[in-house]
């Protein structure tokens, strides 16, 4: 297939991920008479849309728990931790958006704070950023692109931003493990790790049914966070099982209820 029919390509390998339960990129590339490159791609951008999860040598369904809609519109409780995250920044702050739904969900807020200086390795999150009013001082990290997160990550990434220092960070996670800290799908830790190293404080913004949730990968332990915030619908002793390990943590609740 060529260029052009990608998204064509994209729906039939979701079939025949329903049909199947399971597909290889070897098996793929046979198909559609293509490159593995290609279809690796297509498998990391399937991913990234919330489609599926990429296994090695392949992927398989994602579980019924983490499907998101992309059609539906944020929801009131991401952007009430949006909101409240917006509100610990100062005026003529230095801060770190990592790339999220959920960090990205604080831009619109963000053009009612004056002389910001904003770093980000999301593509996304910059191209936002340019169209907010009072636009902040835009720094990007560079390095090399990763498909799976949408970001830029990296050594070179990593050595651009310890060229800086920042008041903030505002990070995402996919989970957040009570005993060890945040957790991540993504394989690639460095980054997040070196963000947290040259911040004042880090935030993580996530809801609350993230919360408990076990995934392999640790990003970043819970002596590199300060902050904490989630939506109102957190259970009483598990928030009290966080602040007891010295997070300040936030419940924020949607405008007007859920």
């Amino acid at each position: 297939m060529s260029k052009r029919n990608t998204p064509q390509r994209r729906h039939t390998i979701l079939a025949l991920l329903t049909e199947q339960g399971e597909v290889s990129v070897d098996a793929l590339a046979k198909r559609f008479a293509t490159s593995e490159v290609t279809i690796r791609k297509d498998l990391a951008a399937l991913e990234t849309n919330g489609l599926l999860l990429r296994r090695y040598g392949g992927a398989v369904p994602l579980p019924q728990e983490l499907m998101v809609d992309s059609t539906q519109p944020i929801s009131p409780y991401k952007r009430a931790i949006a909101r409240a995250g917006v509100e610990r920044i100062r005026e003529h702050a230095r801060i770190i958006i990592d790339s999220g739904t959920t960090t990205a969900a604080m831009i619109p807020e963000l053009g009612y704070r004056h002389g910001l200086v904003v770093m980000t390795n999301s593509l996304n999150v910059a191209n936002a950023l340019r169209d907010i009013e009072h636009e902040p001082v835009l720094l990007m990290t560079g390095g090399t692109w990763d498909p799976h997160s949408e970001s830029f990550q990296g050594q070179v990434a990593e050595q651009v931003l310890r060229s800086y220092d920042f008041d903030q960070l505002f990070i995402g996670a996919d989970g957040i493990d009570l005993d060890r800290g945040t957790t991540t799908f993504n394989e690639l830790l460095g980054l997040s790790r070196v963000m947290a190293e040259v911040a004042r404080e880090v935030i993580v913004m996530v809801e609350s049914d993230k919360i408990g949730r076990r995934i392999p990968n640790l990003e970043l332990p819970w002596s590199s966070v300060q902050t904490l915030i989630t939506d109102d619908r957190l259970d009483s002793q598990v928030a009290e099982q966080i602040r007891a390990r010295g997070i300040n943590l936030i419940l924020a609740a949607p405008a007007g209820g859920a």
